[in-house]
């Protein structure tokens, strides 16, 4: 089973990409962790990548692209969970070409919604107490969340259309959100399997 799991930043995309990997016995594979991985190694795309990402910007497509398509071609990831990509138009035609190159499609994309975006502020505020993520500031939030509205939120009208975007109820507990997600990931079994 091939997923992408999206929604705006403070959504719970990360916490609920990693458990949903595990349930479909595939690899999560997370642009940020890719960015950290490199940053926490000094690498020159991590360099690169951390200049953006504490302006709240999206590193661009050729980083990413690239980053991804050799991820993708890793064994582990015949299943797999997409988590931070794609996030723009144009990745999603990148991504198209690399499943293809693979004979590989989407199977489904999980939408988390989040109707108050002052909760998500709020969440990732907190997160950012708990976690020491220096990225996390409230300005660099507040721009994160416009950056997705601007550009990522675009892909759901795509993904609609396709037929393949199932939008869940971000809001409740960690586990009221991952029994929605595992609804989902239910019904998308039988379909692929059908």
């Amino acid at each position: 089973m091939r997923l992408l799991i999206m929604g705006p930043p403070g959504a719970g995309k990360g916490t609920q990409a990693v458990d949903l990997a595990t349930s479909i016995d595939g690899a999560h594979i997370s642009t940020g962790d890719m960015f950290r991985e490199n940053l926490a190694n000094q690498t020159e795309l991590g360099k690169l990548a951390q200049s953006y990402m504490d302006a709240g910007q999206y590193v661009p497509d050729e980083v990413t692209n690239g980053m991804v398509r050799d991820r993708l071609a890793q064994p582990d990831a015949t299943a797999f969970v997409l988590d931070g990509y794609p996030r723009t138009a144009d990745q999603v035609a990148e991504l198209d070409d690399i499943l293809a190159s693979m004979g590989a499609k989407l199977d489904g994309v999980i939408s988390l919604v989040v109707a108050d975006r002052e909760e998500l502020v709020q969440r990732m505020i907190k997160r950012a107490e708990t976690s020491g993520r220096a990225d996390d500031t409230e300005e660099v939030i507040r721009k994160r969340q416009d950056v997705y509205d601007a550009e990522t939120a675009a892909l759901v009208p795509i993904y609609a259309e396709r037929g393949i975007l199932h939008e869940v109820d971000g809001i409740g507990t960690i586990d009221e959100v991952a029994a929605r997600i595992a609804a989902v990931v239910e019904t998308l079994q039988t379909e692929v399997k059908g």
